[in-house]
């Protein structure tokens, strides 16, 4: 059972402004990055569903969040139809994160009051997103997709609509302005923030470094 509701992860993903996306099928590397990342100061931590046996990763993830990390909501990304969405919320995942907009994923998630941020590519999906119940909506590939000037455009005549972008975001004070300025509610940020040469490395003081200067690079530009 997810320990917090899909009110609490929007409203603490608009507080914290990011959201930082990774996937490793070692338990012991995914604790660590998670620590790393939470003592960086993140609140809400996307874990992808992939590779065989993800979700046996993800449960011993959530046990361990939930004894070492209590602030930490920690969700599953790349879930892309219903039955996988109900076996992460089985498994105690606090928002599920798609690719893609599935109605019955949305029935699922909203059965349970969990968080559903699936993947948009237009304003038509993200107005049918809004209306399947999405708090919070996913654009993917983000650079692709037009990057902070689609998020602009879309902002025009839809100023409800709270946005995170994932795919083409980097952990740099110009990128990370342009996508604020543009009006995101937050942002997915995978391989660009945890670097395979972090992890090669096992460089988790780096991280947690390389984590807080993002974190407080959001707040800078948030105020501005």
């Amino acid at each position: 059972m997810a320990r917090f509701s899909r009110i609490e992860v929007a409203l603490k993903m608009k507080e914290t402004g990011m959201v930082p996306v990774f996937y490793h099928s070692d338990i012991e590397v995914c604790k660590q990055v998670v620590k790393a990342s939470y003592e960086g100061g993140v609140r809400v931590f996307e874990f992808t569903n992939r590779g065989d046996f993800a979700h046996e990763v993800f449960a011993g993830l959530v046990k361990y969040a939930a004894q070492h990390f209590p602030e930490l909501m920690l969700g599953a990304g790349s879930v892309v139809d219903a039955p996988t969405a109900a076996l992460y919320i089985q498994n105690g995942a606090d928002f599920i994160v798609a690719p893609v907009i599935k109605e019955d994923m949305a029935v699922v998630c909203n059965r349970r009051k969990i968080l559903w941020s699936p993947g948009c590519g237009s304003l038509t999906e993200i107005s049918r997103a809004e209306e399947l119940g999405a708090e919070v909506v996913k654009i993917f590939p983000a650079q692709q997709v037009g990057g902070p000037k689609f998020v602009a455009a879309v902002k025009g005549p839809s100023p409800w609509s709270s946005i995170m972008p994932t795919g083409g975001v980097e952990p740099k004070e110009e990128n990370l302005r342009a996508w604020f300025e543009a009006g995101v509610h937050c942002v997915g940020m995978g391989s660009q923030l945890i670097s395979k040469d972090i992890i090669a490395a096992k460089d988790y003081d780096l991280l947690k470094e390389r984590t807080r200067e993002a974190m407080a690079i959001i707040q800078k530009v948030r105020k501005k």
